[in-house]
């Protein structure tokens, strides 16, 4: 299998990591992957050992290489792509962590942000970054870090400690510590960037307690910025691409142009859509992040999120064993014709945009003698759909267009039923890639444009293949009448909890 050239691609996501070796057609040759494990000290804490993560990265990439039977010549470039809000603070002497990774998902910094709020800054720092003010990003976790790690404000502000997304811990781990840097797209969701201007903030450093000698150096998503140090794998190999994850299923499914959008069905979706090369200011509270940086240039994205989609099916399987495995979910669906008048709004853990409701709760209405588990299962599927127009409908708005096509990829994109239910309810068509790996793929896009393996994005997107597109199959007032029937669900979920 050997021969190359291939791209390496780095995919450090939140409960695993990835190696995946890419030929010059885009397709995946070999592939490595290794779990590390999840740490909760307190409710609402989550944490990862930095060390384990660079040890399963490194562990993965040999994996990767033996599989294919490659030699370090045989790699032409490696992408990195990462979960994008987790941080690592460190010693930029001994490598040494002074802490565990605070992850995305940790909920500690919410009184943070609630102060900040109050004293009226989310305003500033939503114009200044496209970010909303919430602990899921990682300025205030650093912040954080520094006032309660021992000593390490103080080490901080000596120049002793360096601050990094795992994209940059990853990079400093290969360069043998010569290289701290990130690139735009994972220094946007910082809360200290600023995203129109393209560099740190000092008014939203200080705003947020963090000193800019621990912040690494921005660079193009795209370009070479280090090369692997000789104890690496494989020893002097370019690093020629960077990007977050959602940023690089982007870049992956080829949404380079404005209005091209796609959409990530995992445990919950993110969909963004490309808006060119000027930030979109969002009336929905939905995010304006950058996408990429190539070549000096930034492209911008808007971008929203569902708390709860593919969780929904877990759910049904852990929750009220109607499905013993989440791939029954679509047989039991196609049991019925429709969903029987069910609706199921699955808001389990509040609802995202554009709704932003921390005390929304998952609902079940229309139930009858005559339901089903079948209809549940399909109202669940419609419920996933349904969060999908929402977001759309309110990219659309802030947007000031149309979306011709919806790109999707994740686990259950593969479900047929619900890529259907998708195009019906969107009324527009729904492309799924014959290359599901499009996280992966997209940072080894940016790592081949780099160097060379591809001359252009208009030669990646001459590649692109798709496996299957399905169009609207019921008529634009059907579509309408179930999602009216779908919000009047939404709003007697909503503000259901005590407290958020």
């Amino acid at each position: 299998m050997a021969g190359g050239p291939y791209i390496l691609s780095l995919d450090s996501g939140t409960t695993s990591c990835r190696a995946i070796l890419f030929d010059t057609s885009g397709r995946p040759v070999a592939t490595g992957q290794r779990e590390f494990t999840q740490y909760f000290p307190k409710p609402g804490w989550v944490e990862h050992d930095p060390e384990e993560i660079w040890a399963a990265q490194a562990g993965v990439i040999g994996e990767a290489m033996a599989r294919a039977g490659a030699g370090q010549g045989d790699v032409a470039a490696i992408g990195i792509t990462n979960q994008r809000e987790t941080c690592v603070v460190w010693d930029r002497r001994t490598g040494e962590p002074v802490c565990n990774a605070i992850v995305w998902q940790d909920r500690r910094t919410s009184g943070m942000c609630r102060t900040l709020r109050e004293a009226g800054h989310e305003a500033l720092i939503t114009e200044r970054t496209g970010l909303l003010l919430d602990a899921y990003f990682s300025g205030t976790k650093v912040a954080w870090i520094l006032d309660n790690a021992d000593g390490a404000r103080g080490r901080a502000e000596r120049g002793e400690l360096a601050f990094g997304t795992i994209d940059t811990w990853l990079l400093w781990k290969l360069t043998g510590g010569r290289t701290h840097m990130t690139d735009a797209s994972n220094a946007s969701r910082t809360l200290l960037y600023d995203i129109r201007r393209g560099e740190w903030d000092d008014e939203l450093l200080g705003l947020i307690g963090v000193p800019r000698s621990v912040l690494p150096e921005v660079c193009d998503s795209s370009g070479v910025c280090a090369h692997v140090d000789g104890s690496g794998v494989p020893a002097g190999a370019p690093i020629a691409g960077i990007a977050g994850d959602q940023q690089s299923a982007m870049m992956g499914q080829l949404c380079t142009e404005p209005g091209e959008s796609k959409n990530t069905y995992g445990t919950g979706c993110f969909l963004l859509m490309n808006t060119g090369r000027t930030p979109s200011a969002s009336t929905n509270r939905l995010l304006s992040t950058v996408a990429w940086s190539l070549d000096g240039s930034r492209a911008y994205a808007l971008e929203g999120s569902v708390f709860v989609a593919g969780a929904i099916v877990q759910w049904l399987r852990d929750g009220l064993g109607i499905i013993r495995h989440a791939s029954e979910i679509e047989g039991l669906a196609t049991s019925v014709p429709d969903s029987g008048g069910v609706v199921l709004v699955p808001a389990l853990a509040g609802l995202g945009a554009p709704h932003w409701d921390p005390r929304a709760r998952g609902l079940i209405a229309g139930i009858s003698r005559g339901t089903t588990g079948g209809h549940i299962a399909r109202a669940a599927l419609e419920g996933i759909a349904f969060q999908v127009v929402d977001l759309v409908e309110a990219m659309r708005g802030d947007a000031g267009g149309q979306m011709s096509v919806l790109r999707v990829d994740g686990g259950a994109s593969a479900n047929d039923l619900l890529m259907q239910m998708q195009a019906d309810l969107l009324q527009a068509p729904i492309e799924r890639p014959e290359v599901l790996e499009t996280t992966a793929l997209g940072a080894a896009y940016l790592a081949g444009l780099a160097v060379g393996v591809w001359e252009s994005v208009d030669q990646l997107r001459s590649m692109r293949t798709v496996e299957r597109r399905f169009e609207p199959a019921i008529s634009a007032d059907e579509a309408q009448g179930r999602l009216a029937r779908w919000r009047q669900g939404v709003d007697r979920a909503k503000g259901w909890a005590d407290d958020g």
